[in-house]
């Protein structure tokens, strides 16, 4: 997926769900994270900073695979 900042996303579930990260951390995700967008203030070789502003979260880093665009 080609993106740049300022592109509005979301998550997909089945690849953090099943990916390194995931099992590394605690996998009871937020639903935002799949049904609200988020934004791309950085990029950074394979990884996205991604700001969610509809609900106050801190923003995340996600590998761009994890990403889609928001329709």
């Amino acid at each position: 997926m080609a993106v740049k900042k300022g592109d509005m996303v979301r998550v997909v579930r089945e690849k953090l769900e099943n990916s390194l990260e995931a099992q590394a951390s605690d996998t009871r995700f937020p639903s935002y994270l799949f049904e609200s967008q988020g934004e791309i203030v950085d990029l950074k070789g394979d990884y996205a900073f991604v700001k969610f502003g509809k609900v106050p979260t801190p923003n995340i880093w996600l590998r761009l695979d994890q990403l889609e665009a928001f329709s």
